[in-house]
Order: structure tokens, then C-alpha cells, then sequence
């Protein structure tokens, strides 16, 4: 099972793998202080996509027709991710303001996909 959580927010048991999948680093949060077993920011939208989307809801269908165009691109950045969920529960770390438009939340949809049909 894959779920999503703002890194902001503190770890629980239940969180299983905890992966960070920002391509910057949380604004404001000490590296010590964010419980992950791994930083994947290759997984992120390109540092392209994520200037022009700027989290603007009206760029949403658009972003994510893009965003998902890379990750079909690059399976190698989501692998570990996927390994892991067919093994046990897994975290999605985001640091977004916004909780329905983010990257995160697409990429979530993308690899349960992913883990059913693998």
C-alpha cells in the first residue's frame, strides 16, 4: 500500500518505507530531523516541468499529462518505489502546500498502477 504524507508531518510505524520525492529539499527542515530511508529525487517532476507549473491549479491537467509522460520515461527513478510496495506499506514525503495538487499525489496514483499490475 502506498500512501502520501507532507513531510512536515512526524513519522509513524504505520508509514512503512518512508521515501522523500521532492527534488529540493523541505524549506525550513533540519536534514536530521526527517525520518526517510531514502531521498529519490529523480522521481520529481524535471526541474523544467516543476518552474513552469509553479503549482498553479489551472496548469493541473496539463502537469499532469507531463509528469506522467516522464515517469513512463524513466521507470529506473520509480523502481525502488514500487519493489517496495509489493513488499509492505510505503510513504510518499511531499512538501507542498497544496494537498490535491502536487506531484506526489500524482505520482501515488501512478505507481498503484504500477504495483497492481506488476
Amino acid at each position: 500500500m502506498i500512501k502520501i504524507k507532507r513531510a512536515y508531518e512526524p513519522a509513524e510505524k504505520a508509514d512503512g518505507k518512508r521515501f522523500l520525492v521532492e527534488r529540493l529539499w523541505p524549506r525550513g527542515m533540519k536534514k536530521e530531523s526527517l525520518k526517510m530511508d531514502a531521498w529519490l529525487k529523480d522521481v520529481a517532476p524535471s526541474a523544467e516541468l516543476r518552474t513552469w507549473f509553479r503549482h498553479d491549479p489551472a496548469k493541473w491537467a496539463e502537469f499532469q499529462k507531463r509528469y506522467r509522460a516522464e515517469l513512463r520515461a524513466h521507470p529506473e527513478a520509480w523502481e525502488a518505489i514500487r519493489a517496495a510496495a509489493n513488499r509492505g506499506a510505503v510513504t510518499l514525503l511531499y512538501s507542498a502546500h497544496d494537498t490535491e495538487h502536487n506531484s506526489a499525489r500524482l505520482l501515488k496514483e501512478f505507481l498503484d498502477r504500477q504495483v497492481s499490475t506488476h
